[in-house]
């Protein structure tokens, strides 16, 4: 957007956006133009910081609140954040309204307005990180697969309106990817998530390999749990295999970001497995060059395919 000045992040908010370089797979690679890793970061930078509201991962010192308006006493609330996160994002859709208070949220502004960018998967950012504070546990995989959709799902939807290219078989094949993604980092997190009062795994998979939250409390995982960890594994998997030939729908230089993207979930399961599926003394995290060996298998099926 002309005239627009670019928001000079402060303290907390460049504390959230290098927690990228932590992510599974590359957020803004240099191989991208300049537009697109500004329009990634933004978005970044959104998601981190409401997933780190969700949970209450915020940066120490208590600006994040500030900047929301939310007073010091109230700022260990995480619902109370949420809602005064979402509504300082309705004002980068609204900016009739004034400008967003959190610094994060006004970097994202030229973005949205630039490419009319819609706020539905946004909210639904903000929506999964409040059912994260009201839902501990998942009965059915459909059901997890329903978080997922609000989760996950919005980020590959982003991306492909970022590069204006989404249609409904694309958007189709990325929530497929995502959904994996997401599961992906629930079974490195197994041991995270329960000290957080979370479990992601469905409780009808609990059931059926016969495994209880005490197992999952266990430094190292038994047999039992080990074999529920490889079903998972198995099932986000396929869905990475049935999203793969998204790579290969698109072209140039997203071709290579989608591939980055896919490979990430397959070399984390790779180290999962090599784990042998035991995912509680910490997640198991993939190489680099793991990553760049399954990018590479991922675009040389993207090229026979297309």
């Amino acid at each position: 957007m002309k005239g627009t000045r670019q928001e000079r992040p402060d303290d907390s908010s460049r504390a959230t956006l290098r927690k990228a370089a932590d992510e599974n797979f590359p957020v803004a690679p240099f191989f991208l133009p300049r537009a697109w890793r500004e329009d990634l970061m933004a978005v970044y930078g959104f998601a981190r910081l409401v997933d780190d509201i969700g949970d209450g991962d915020l940066a120490p010192g208590g600006a994040d609140a500030a900047h929301l308006g939310v007073p010091p006493e109230r700022a260990a609330d995480r619902l109370v954040l949420l809602d005064a996160f979402e509504a300082d994002l309705k004002r980068v859709f609204a900016p009739g309204d004034g400008p967003a208070h959190h610094p994060l949220l006004r970097a994202l502004g030229p973005t949205v307005a630039r490419l009319r960018l819609d706020p539905a998967p946004f909210l639904g950012l903000v929506a999964a990180n409040r059912q994260d504070q009201l839902v501990r546990r998942y009965e059915s995989y459909d059901d997890l697969l329903a978080y997922c959709e609000l989760s996950a799902n919005p980020v590959g939807r982003l991306v492909l309106a970022l590069t204006g290219t989404a249609t409904p078989e694309r958007i189709r094949r990325s929530d497929a990817i995502c959904t994996a993604l997401q599961i992906v980092e629930h079974l490195q997190d197994v041991a995270e998530d329960l000290g957080r009062d979370r479990i992601y795994l469905p409780a009808e998979d609990l059931d059926r390999f016969r495994v209880t939250e005490d197992d999952l409390a266990r430094p190292t995982a038994g047999a039992s749990v080990r074999a529920l960890i490889a079903f998972e594994a198995d099932r986000a998997r396929g869905l990475l295999d049935a999203g793969a030939p998204l790579v290969g729908s698109v072209h140039g230089r997203l071709r290579l970001l989608l591939a980055g993207f896919t490979a990430g979930g397959y070399a984390a399961l790779d180290a999962i497995a090599d784990a042998g599926y035991d995912v509680l003394p910490g997640p198991p995290k993939a190489a680099k060059t793991s990553v760049m060996r399954r990018a590479g298998a991922v675009l040389l099926a993207a090229r026979r395919e297309g």
